[in-house]
């Protein structure tokens, strides 16, 4: 595991304060291929993860699940034809915190 997917996630209520944006660029560092988006004003990090086929996407999928299960942590997951992005963010802060940097890093690895 990489130093940041061996990371313990913190539990993270509605009173934790979301990374500003330069806290989450430098977070970003860690993941180079993944993006910040803010567009509909909301931090969150996005990745596509690319394979070959659409069962090979849905099973991608279904281990992403189980890793945000475990940490009772849910991303936004969409699913297509050789195609899965993943998308990362606290709903209860409205934004980024570490425990979303740490199951991006996750989900780069149940990727390899």
């Amino acid at each position: 595991m990489t130093a940041l997917a061996n990371q313990a996630c913190e539990p993270c209520s509605g009173n934790a304060t979301p990374m500003t944006k330069t806290e989450a660029q430098d977070a970003l560092t860690a993941l180079p291929q993944w993006k910040i988006n803010d567009g509909d004003g909301i931090m969150k990090l996005t990745r596509s993860y690319h394979f070959d086929d659409f069962v090979s996407a849905l099973a991608f999928t279904q281990r992403v699940g189980d890793i945000a299960e475990q940490a009772g942590h849910h991303p936004m997951i969409t699913t297509e034809y050789g195609k899965t992005t993943v998308t990362w963010w606290s709903h209860e802060i409205g934004g980024l915190h570490q425990n979303d940097f740490i199951l991006a890093a996750r989900t780069d690895e149940v990727a390899e």
